[in-house]
């Protein structure tokens, strides 16, 4: 955000075509705009807005710079499962049978599947396990079975892990 002018008195027409070249707010504290400033500005689609209290003023500025930030997202690394073994499905495709190293798997996580240190592939989890039951989520020490999205090519020795992106306060 940037101010573009600063001024004391009443917003005039100069005002206003300054803010709508620039495609500019106007911001006013205590002060209204004469008639013909306000006619000018409804016809150039310039927004004018006023205040009385300044901490008003502040917030919705803030507020309306947090919302034209876009947002950031941090990944957040939650568990690791190795393979122990794969089973093919057919109609389904390849099951792996998974021990949970550290951390917890979640049902709908990111995951990202580990072959030597080297990112083999990366995708969702379709399914999560635990003996016959469908389960949201399974802690470290426990055996699950799991299921990766449009991908088959599991080995067994290859290492689950699993993500959330966060997003950042700003």
């Amino acid at each position: 955000m940037k101010v573009i002018h600063s001024a004391v008195g009443a917003i005039s027409e100069s005002d206003v075509m300054l803010a709508a070249t620039s495609g500019a707010v106007i911001v006013g504290f205590n002060v209204r705009p004469d008639n013909a400033a306000r006619d000018n500005a409804a016809r150039a689609g310039v927004d004018i807005r006023m205040y009385r209290v300044i901490y008003d003023c502040i917030e919705e500025i803030e507020s309306a710079m947090k919302g034209m930030l876009s947002p950031k997202f941090r990944e957040s690394v939650i568990g690791h499962a190795e393979v122990r073994e794969t089973y093919k499905v057919s109609k389904i495709g390849t099951v792996c049978g998974c021990y949970v190293q550290d951390g917890k798997i979640q049902r709908g996580c990111s995951v990202r599947v580990l072959r030597d240190n080297s990112v083999i592939h990366e995708g969702e989890l379709a399914s999560l396990r635990r003996f016959k039951d469908d389960v949201k989520e399974v802690n470290e020490g426990y055996e699950c079975g799991m299921q990766i999205e449009k991908f088959n090519d599991i080995k067994v020795g290859d290492i689950i892990e699993c993500f959330v992106m966060e997003q950042i306060k700003q």
